[in-house]
Order: structure tokens, then sequence, then C-alpha cells
């Protein structure tokens, strides 16, 4: 608790620029790379009032808005400006790839809009719940947020002058300042992008002598083709990997047995900034431990005689943090030999992955309390919602530790969750991802191909333990499978009725579930079942209640920032 109250404090602290400190917004992001966009904010209480201040580098027209997708499609939008007749400030939403339509009911409130030095600042406020059927609902689940601007007062097509970014707006974590400039770089060189739809290129390597332990604070990721780059992920290889290599991923080569995950990126995301009680680590008596960096080149158009030099800059400091930083990779073994069909014309299809940690007393006893403080999902093209369920050692399901209800395949990033989450040894972890396979002719497998599927949740944590995997998969050899193998290995497209019972076979098998530890033991669980897993949290329109005014505006106080954390923190 003390760490999330030193962030608070923290987030007060802003550099100069389009971003400079407003201590009466407490919260702040750049929505877009070069800082050429910024967001503040600050709430009185979870169903009171929110309020924004957007600050662009034009003295055009800027709007700013909700998306449920990363898109048009569906968004709650805000436009407005400071023209030569006066200031204009609307609530929009949008119906598709055109120009917004002025929303029937105006639920944002303008507070200030004023242009000086080159920029514009729009300040304005809603309500955080809205009965408005036009706007979008403000949750405590990250929400992607979509900006736009012109250079002129005529509101017309962006162009390029648009953006989204990921972020929870409830259940902030905010960003720390890096404290030197020592950095690690990761990265290929120079590679050939083949004429693939999907590529994997893998570059074995160790790091330069580091004598003393160090930790990274800081993952930044370096993108020189931002189209066909789509994922990164950086593992830590076993003891018996001491060669380098640079070549396709998965061609049996030694390096393949890298598995234990240090950092991930993913398209869409940004800095992954680590909070500041913790670190990964690296150096010292794992100085010669050699480290695989994996790409995921996505090359649709099959574009020939592209190179790259993409990968990560880890900033790192020898002042060591109270912990070291754990991912665990949970969700369902991507393995492309195993027999898992995702059948066609499936309006939606629901694929499970379990993970029980009361398995991980043979690789440790006791397991210390894990605190989950970020979460990245995957899937690919077919993926459409992931949920994260939490459950206690007797089924009780407890929370969510995360939730994506409009997953897209060109916005994955690590979420930080805000308020930290504990799982304890026994408890459970469950993997719903959600597929769309209306469009598809063919069943869809698991595996690497952009066009194959996969179902992964990465967990960050602390304190680090040995485990590294934890993933299921259903006994697709089970005999009950053998209708369901008739059905969707024939020529016929199967109904919808066929789909659900299908689901519903794949769901009620036993479950293989296996656990791997950083030195690469793999050991394998039969007898795994899936939970029900509980309906995700809607909105309503109710009236705040007496509880929810437990905190009392802190928009223009940053000391009740405290009072809030500590009340989301009693919840």
């Amino acid at each position: 608790m003390r760490s999330l109250l030193l962030f608070l404090y923290l987030c007060l602290v802003r550099s100069e620029g389009v971003g400079a400190s407003d201590p009466s917004l407490p919260f702040m992001e750049y929505l877009d790379e070069n800082h050429l966009v910024c967001l503040k904010w600050g709430f009185d209480d979870v169903q009171g009032t929110i309020t924004f201040k957007f600050v662009v580098n034009t003295t055009g027209w800027v709007g700013f808005g909700f998306s449920p997708n990363g898109g048009m499609q569906g968004a709650d939008i805000v436009m407005g400006g400071l023209g030569s007749s006066g200031s204009y400030f609307k609530d929009y939403y949008a119906t598709g790839n055109a120009m917004p339509v002025e929303d029937t009911e105006q639920s944002y409130t303008l507070l200030s809009l004023n242009e000086s030095d080159g920029q514009t600042s729009m300040s304005f406020q809603r309500a955080i719940v809205s009965c408005d059927q036009q706007d979008f609902q403000i949750t405590a689940q990250p929400i992607k947020l979509i900006y736009a601007y012109g250079t002129t007062d005529v509101i017309s097509y962006h162009g390029a002058r648009r953006g989204t970014k990921e972020v929870n707006l409830l259940n902030y974590m905010a960003r720390t300042t890096l404290p030197n400039t020592n950095f690690l770089s990761v990265t290929v060189e120079n590679i050939t992008v083949p004429t693939t739809h999907t590529y994997y290129h893998c570059k074995v390597m160790n790091f330069p002598w580091l004598t003393t332990k160090q930790h990274i604070i800081v993952v930044e990721p370096v993108i020189e083709n931002v189209d066909i780059v789509h994922h990164m992920l950086l593992y830590r290889c076993p003891s018996f990997v001491t060669q380098p290599y640079n070549s396709q991923c998965y061609q049996g080569n030694m390096g393949d047995a890298c598995f234990g995950v240090v950092a991930t990126w993913g398209v869409g995301g940004g800095v992954m900034d680590l909070p500041e009680n913790v670190g990964i680590p690296v150096g010292g008596d794992d100085s010669d431990t050699f480290y695989r960096l994996e790409i995921h080149y996505n090359n649709p158009n099959n574009v020939s005689g592209r190179t790259d030099s993409s990968g990560l800059r880890l900033y790192y400091t020898a002042q060591l943090r109270q912990y070291d930083v754990g991912i665990l990779m949970t969700g369902v073994v991507p393995g492309m030999n195993i027999n898992y069909k995702i059948p066609p014309k499936a309006n939606q299809f629901r694929s499970y992955g379990v993970c029980n940690t009361s398995l991980f007393s043979e690789f440790l006893n006791p397991m210390p309390d894990l605190k989950v403080f970020s979460v990245l999902m995957h899937t690919h093209l077919a993926g459409r919602k992931v949920r994260v369920g939490h459950y206690t050692s007797n089924g009780t399901q407890i929370d969510f530790l995360g939730l994506d209800e409009n997953y897209h395949f060109d916005l994955q990033q690590m979420t930080n969750m805000g308020v930290i989450k504990t799982i304890k040894q026994g408890d459970e972890i469950l993997v719903e991802c959600t597929y769309s396979t209306a469009s598809r002719t063919g069943v869809t497998k698991m595996g690497l191909g952009t066009t194959d599927e996969m179902c992964l949740v990465f967990l960050y944590y602390y304190p680090a333990i040995n485990v590294t995997t934890c993933q299921s998969h259903p006994n697709t050899r089970h005999p009950s499978m053998n209708t369901s193998d008739q059905i969707f290995g024939g020529t016929t497209t199967p109904d919808q009725d066929e789909i659900a019972a299908h689901e519903r076979l794949l769901k009620t098998v036993p479950q293989f579930q296996v656990i791997a530890d950083d030195g690469l033991t793999f050991k394998s669980y039969p007898g795994g079942m899936i939970r029900e897993m509980m309906k995700t949290p809607t909105v309503t329109c109710n009236t705040p209640n007496a509880s929810s005014r437990l905190v009392t505006s802190w928009i223009v106080n940053p000391a009740g920032v405290i009072l809030l954390l500590l009340w989301i923190a009693m919840m």
C-alpha cells in the first residue's frame, strides 16, 4: 500500500512541455509517442464526475473520445477548438469511419478552452456513470482512448493526425521517472523479413557483463517497421543454452528451449514502466545467462525487400528495489500438435486454460503470496474477448485479474491494474478467450501463424518465483471427442447448435495442466477442470449511494488521492 501512495505523489511531478505539472488533475498520460497529445484527468468519486484536460500541439480543432475497439465505430467523442468567432465544443458519437453525428443529449460540460504557444487546451467534465445510450460507460477497467486533431478550425478528415491508447482511468498506476540513462539494447540487426504472412525471428544472445545484480525498471520498444512488427517476447534461457543464434524460430535450435518470460510488447503498446518497488533482475550471478528475443512479423501483403532492426531497450539501475518481478504465462498451451479445433462460422466460441497453483508445491513450498500488478492478453485475428478469472482453492470466484470485452488484434499492450491483486497458494487462474470465426470456412487451429489462434495471458507479479508457465489444454483424445472429430473433420459446415455443443464438450473433458520452471523442468497433470466464470460486471444508472460518497472531492485537493486509494484497497 505504501508503494501505491508513493505513486500518487510521483504522478504530481512532471516535466515541462505539454504535460507540465497540474496538481488539480493528478493523473496524466501522453497519448502519442511524440508527446504532442496529452490527457490529464481527475475524479471526485467512482460514481460522481470525471474532469479532463486535453492538450494538443495545434491551433486547429481537437477531438478526444472513448472507443469499444480502438476505432471509430461506436465511439463517444467530443470535439472543439477556438476559432475566429470564439470557442466551439460538442458531444458526438460515431457510426463508422465518417464524420461523427452530434449527440442528442450533450452529456459533456465545457469548463475552459484556450490557445497558447501553439497549443490548444480543452477542459471538460462528464458523469462517470451516464444514462445516455450514446455515451461510452467509464468503468474501472482499461478503456481504449482515441484522439484526432486538425491544423485549422474546419473539422475535416484528420489523416495521420490520430491515434489510440488503452488506459485505466479509474484504477490508474502512475509512471516513475528514470534515475539514469543506463540501458541494454536488445535488438535484431538488419534482418530480412521474408515474403510470408507470418514469420518468427529469434536472436539468442547474452548481455554485456554486469558484475553486480541490477534491476531493469523500464522496457521501451524500438520499432523500425510499425506496420509489420506485431509482438515481441524476451525470454531467459536455461543454463544449458550457451551459444548465440540469429535466425528463424523453432527450427530445432537449442535456443528454442528459452521460455522464462522477461519482458513483453504487443502492437499498440508503449513503454512499460514497472512499479517503484519492483525490478527485473539482471547481471551479478546471472551475468553469463543467455536470452532469446522473439519477434513476430505480420506481413499479410507478402511485401518483399523489407529489412528490420527492431527490439527492446532495457533501462536498468544499480539501486535495487524491494522485489524481483516475475511473469507467469497462463492460458491454453499453444502447441501446434494439439488437436484443438475452433470451428468455422462460429459467431462466438470460447476456449479455456486453467492454472491450479496448488501444483506449484512440487516446484517450491510454501509459495509466497503473489502480488499481481499488470497483465498482457494475447490472441490472434479471431480473438474478440479475453477474461481472466481468479478463484479460491474451493472453487469460489474472487474476482477478475483481467478483462477485455473488446479485444483488438492491433491493440495489445501491458495494462496496469491499478489495484494490486493477491494470488495465494491453492488459488486457481482461469483464462477464457472468445473467438469469432463467422467469416471463415475452415477449422482454425492453435498455433503460431497469424491465422492460427492463441489464448495467452501474461501476469506480472512479485515476488518472483521459479515457476514460469502454468497452462492447460483439453484432453482431445478423450473418447467423448469422437463425435466432434467426425463433425469438424468432414466437409459439412457445422450449425450454431453443433458449435455450441463442441464448445461445451471441450470445456467438460479433463484438462492436462502443464507447469514449467525457469530451468525448463516440465510437469504435466491430468484431471484439471474448468469452473464456471461469473458474468462481467455491468454499469448501471443508479443514483450514487452513501457508500460511494466515502471519498470527498479531491479534484482540487491532491491529498484526497490517498483517501481514494485507501478506499479502493479496502474493497
